[in-house]
């Protein structure tokens, strides 16, 4: 699975923005689908998953009520909304797939098989 990522930018403050994330190869269906991000200096953090099963979706407490991760299995994409932006979420983000996650590993990207090259965004005050 080819992962590719996309919709990074500059923003101010309290602005909005909307990555994709598309793959070719495989549909996205079968797989859990995160965004990390990593920011200048930093570890790379997991943000937002989707799980292959039920569709469950799961954020780290920092994006929770701004971010939604989303599927749209006919384009083969998943996205990450991101509303209300602050300076503290400028990093790369990426997106990355893997199967057969479970729960306490969504977060660690060790648990990932495939990532996408990365989109940097930028929120300045």
């Amino acid at each position: 699975v080819q992962l590719q990522a996309s919709g990074g930018g500059s923003a101010q403050v309290g602005d909005s923005l909307r990555l994709s994330c598309t793959a070719s190869g495989r549909t996205f269906s079968g797989y859990t689908v995160g965004w990390f991000r990593q920011a200048p200096g930093k570890e790379r953090e997991f943000v937002a998953v989707l799980r292959r099963s039920g569709g469950h979706t799961y954020y780290t407490d920092s994006v929770r009520g701004r971010f939604t991760i989303s599927r749209d299995n006919a384009k083969n994409a998943v996205y990450l909304q991101m509303n209300d932006l602050k300076p503290e979420d400028t990093a790369i983000y990426y997106c990355a797939a893997g199967g057969g996650i479970i729960l306490s590993s969504i977060g660690d990207p060790r648990a990932y098989d495939y990532w996408g090259q990365g989109t940097l965004v930028t929120v300045s005050s």
